[in-house]
C-alpha cells in the first residue's frame, strides 16, 4: 500500500498482492518532490512547526516532509523493508499503529475509483490515495493530516451544494458541527472552513455528542439529504437539509429525535452508549437498511428496511448482522459498506475503537474487510492497512544485538494483546547492512511478567556486550544481564528492581557516560513528567547507582517523561531528548565539559519533531550516511521513521 509496494484486490479475493514496480509517473512525482524540498531546504523555505504529529500538505508523496528544523528530518513511511515472524511484509511499516481506525471511503480526486480516509487521532485525516482501478484498488499513504483540516474526532464527505464535488462534515469543539465548503473540483478539492457551526432554522447550532459519527443520507428518497445523529440513549434525532445560505453552507430542519422509533439496546441488556452508524441497500431491494455498532455490543446490530425507498419502514427488531462466522470484538465498531472492487456489491469494513470489552485486545486487529461474495460475507483480514504495529504506547530500541556490524530493532509495548498480563519485547533482526537495512521479526524476548516494558542497553558489566535495563509501570527498573556471547546474547534477569522511583511509576531509563569517567550513569523518566539522575558511583565492570535527584535540572515535560541521549548539534557531547505524552520531543542541548561532574543542559526552544502521543524517541544512524535519524513509538503502537538529511 505505499507507492513502491502497494496492495490490490486480486482473484483469491485477499488484499495480498505486492506492487513491486513504481509506475513512471509515480518514480517521476517523487523525484520532483525530493527535488523541492532540497531547494526549499536550501532557502529556508519551510519553517518549524510545534504541533507533536505528521504534516504535510494534501496529496504528498511517501517522503512527507516533517517541517522541522529547516527539513533537516523527512517523515518515511517505507523508508526499508520489515518482515513479520511468517515473512510477510509489511505494507508499509511506518505510519505509527492503529487504535482506533475510523474509515471512510470517498472519490476525492475524481478518477472513478474510491480512495480511503482513515481517521486514528483526533484533527488528523490521514488520506490513502487509489492508485489502481476502480476494479484493482490499491491504496498508496499520502499524508496523515489531509489539508491540514482541524476535523475534530469525525467526518463525512458528501455532495451537499449538488456541484459535483465533496464537501464535507466534521465534528467541531465541544460536539458542535462543522462544515467545510469544497472551492475546488472533483479532481483537485479545496476546503474552506465556512461559519462557526451548521445550525438549523432557528439559528441554534446543532449538537453531536462528538463520541458519536452521524451519518448523512437522502433517507426517504426526495433529493434532500438528512442528517442523522446518534445519541448515547440507544435513539436517532433526524434533521433535513432545509437550504444553503449564500455563502453555501447548509441550514437543516429538526424533524424528530426519535426517528422511526429506533432505540438500539446492545445484546447485554439495557444497555446503550457510544455508537457509529451507517445506512446502505445491502439487500438490493432499493431502499437504505441501517446498520450499527454500540460502545455496549461485540459486533454490528442491522436493521432491515421493509418499506420503501420514499416510504422506509425500519421498525423492526435489531439483530446481529450476519457474516462470515460472528462479529465479535472489543465492542464499538465503525460499520462502513462501500463496494470497493466495484463488482456490483456491498463489501463491509469494521474499525474497532474498543468499548465495553477490553479495547487492549484489539489495539492491533482492528480494521477488518468483509468481501461480499455470492451473498455471503467473508472475512479477509482484520488488518486491512498491514502496518507494523505491536499494540500500544510503543517504544523502539536500536543497537547492534547480533555483533555484526549493523543495528537491530527491538520494540516493546504496553501489554501483549494475545496475553494482558504482560508486556512484550518484539526482535527485529537486520538481514541487511548498515548502509541498507532490512528487517525480519525473530522470536520474542522472553522477560519477567510486568505492564510498560522499556529497555535500555547497554555494556553494565565491561565484558563488551550488551546488557539491558527493563522500565516498567510500577516495579522501577529491572537488570538483564548478558550471559551468552555478543553475536549470541542472552538475556538472564539478576533483579526485578535494581532501582526504585521515589514516586511515580511507568519508568523509562537511559544510559549514558554523563561525566565522562568511562563508566554508564542513569537517567529515569516517569509519569509525573519530570526526570531522575542517578550517578554511576561504581565501576564499568560493577555498577552502582545512586540517586543525585529526582528532579534533574527542574525538567518537566508534563506527563510521561521518555530521556534519550545524541548528539544532536555534533558538538561531541550528548544532547537530552525527551518524549512526552503531549507528542513531539523536547530537545536540552548540553553545554560545558563532556567530562563536567555537573551536567548544564539548556532547552532549545526551536526545535521540534512532528511525532506522536506518547512519543519515545530514538536517534541513530540507520543507514549509515553519516547523520542521525529518528525512530519513534507513541500510543497507537506502531513506529514513525524521520530521516535525516
Amino acid at each position: 500500500m505505499t507507492g513502491t509496494e502497494g496492495m490490490r484486490f486480486g482473484g483469491t479475493g485477499e488484499w495480498v498482492r505486492l506492487t513491486r514496480l513504481l509506475r513512471p509517473l509515480q518514480r517521476i512525482r517523487r523525484r520532483m518532490l525530493t527535488a523541492a524540498l532540497a531547494v526549499m531546504a536550501g532557502c529556508g523555505g519551510v519553517s518549524s512547526v510545534g504541533r507533536g504529529d505528521g504534516v504535510s500538505s494534501p496529496g504528498g508523496s511517501n517522503r512527507e516532509a516533517s517541517l522541522a528544523t529547516a527539513t533537516r528530518f523527512v517523515r518515511s513511511v517505507d523508508a526499508f523493508p520489515v518482515r513479520d515472524q511468517n515473512g510477510r511484509m509489511y505494507n508499509p511499516p511506518f505510519l505509527g499503529g492503529f487504535n482506533v481506525p475510523r474509515p471512510q471511503f470517498a472519490d476525492i480526486d475524481g478518477d472513478g475509483d474510491v480512495d480511503l480516509f482513515l481517521q486514528e487521532r483526533p484533527d488528523e485525516l490521514m488520506f490513502f490515495e487509489n492508485v489502481g482501478s476502480p476494479t484493482r484498488p490499491e491504496f498508496v499513504w499520502r499524508t496523515d493530516r489531509y489539508q491540514d483540516l482541524p476535523v475534530g474526532e469525525w467526518t463525512r464527505f458528501v455532495d451537499f451544494d449538488r456541484d459535483g464535488d465533496l464537501d464535507l462534515l466534521s465534528e467541531r469543539r465541544f460536539s458542535y458541527v462543522q462544515y467545510f465548503r469544497n472551492d475546488g473540483t472533483a479532481r483537485d478539492a479545496a476546503f474552506t472552513s465556512v461559519g462557526d457551526s451548521v445550525r438549523d432554522v432557528a439559528g441554534e447550532p446543532i449538537f453531536a455528542d462528538r463520541q458519536n459519527i452521524p451519518t448523512l443520507n437522502d433517507i426517504d428518497c426526495d433529493g434532500v439529504w438528512d442528517l442523522i445523529l446518534g445519541r448515547l440513549n440507544g435513539t436517532l434525532s433526524r434533521y433535513e437539509l432545509a437550504e444553503m445560505t449564500d455563502d453555501g453552507v447548509p441550514v437543516f430542519r429538526f424533524l424528530e429525535d426519535r426517528f422511526q422509533d429506533i432505540e438500539i439496546v446492545a445484546q447485554l441488556g439495557s444497555l446503550h452508549g457510544a455508537n457509529a452508524m451507517a445506512f446502505a441497500d445491502i439487500d438490493k431491494d432499493g431502499d437504505l437498511d441501517f446498520f450499527w455498532g454500540d460502545f455496549f455490543e461485540r459486533g454490528v446490530l442491522f436493521v432491515e428496511n421493509t418499506g420503501s425507498c420514499s416510504e422506509p419502514n425500519l421498525r423492526t427488531e435489531p439483530l446481529p448482522f450476519v457474516v462470515d462466522g460472528t462479529i465479535a470484538t472489543s465492542g464499538y465498531n465503525v460499520p462502513v459498506l462501500q463496494d470497493v472492487d466495484s463488482d456490483g456489491d456491498l463489501d463491509l469494513f469494521i474499525g474497532v475503537l474498543g468499548g465495553a470489552f477490553n479495547p487492549n485486545l484489539t489495539t492491533i486487529r482492528n480494521f477488518h474487510f468483509y468481501e461480499q461474495v455470492d451473498g455471503e460475507f467473508l472475512h479477509r483480514t482484520d488488518r486491512f492497512i498491514y502496518t507494523l504495529d505491536v499494540g500500544s504506547e510503543s517504544i523502539p530500541v536500536l543497537a547492534d544485538l547480533d555483533g555484526d556490524g549493523d543495528l537491530d530493532l527491538l520494540v516493546a509495548n504496553k501489554l501483549d494483546p494475545d496475553d494482558t498480563q504482560t508486556s512484550r519485547l518484539y526482535h527485529f533482526e537486520n538481514v541487511g547492512s548498515a548502509r541498507a537495512p532490512s528487517f525480519e521479526q525473530r522470536d520474542f524476548i522472553p522477560l519477567f511478567t510486568m505492564y510498560h516494558y522499556a529497555p535500555a542497553l547497554g555494556d553494565l558489566d565491561g565484558d563488551g556486550d550488551l546488557d539491558m535495563l527493563v522500565g516498567t509501570w510500577n516495579r522501577g527498573v529491572a537488570l538483564y544481564l548478558n550471559q551468552g556471547t555478543r553475536a549470541e546474547p542472552e538475556f538472564v534477569l539478576q533483579d526485578t528492581t535494581l532501582v526504585r522511583l521515589t514516586r511515580g511509576s511507568n519508568s523509562t531509563p537511559a544510559l549514558t557516560d554523563v561525566d565522562g569517567d568511562g563508566d554508564l550513569d542513569l537517567f529515569i523518566g516517569e509519569s509525573s513528567g519530570e526526570l531522575n539522575f542517578y550517578r554511576n558511583v561504581g565501576t564499568a565492570q560493577a555498577p552502582s547507582f545512586d540517586l543525585v535527584t529526582d528532579r534533574f535540572a527542574g525538567i518537566d515535560v508534563g506527563r510521561r517523561s521518555f530521556p534519550t541521549f545524541a548528539d544532536v548539534d555534533g558538538d561531541g557531547d550528548q544532547d537530552l531528548l525527551l518524549g512526552r505524552e503531549e507528542g513531539g520531543v523536547l530537545l536540552y542541548r548540553r553545554e560545558g565539559s563532556p567530562t563536567d561532574v555537573d551536567p548544564i543542559f539548556v532547552l532549545d526552544s526551536t526545535f521540534t519533531l512532528p511525532l506522536p502521543r506518547y512519543s519515545t524517541p530514538s536517534l541513530v544512524d540507520i543507514d549509515g550516511d553519516g547523520d542521525l535519524d529518528v525512530f519513534s513509538g507513541g500510543l497507537g503502537g506502531g513506529l514513525i521513521f524521520l530521516e535525516g538529511r
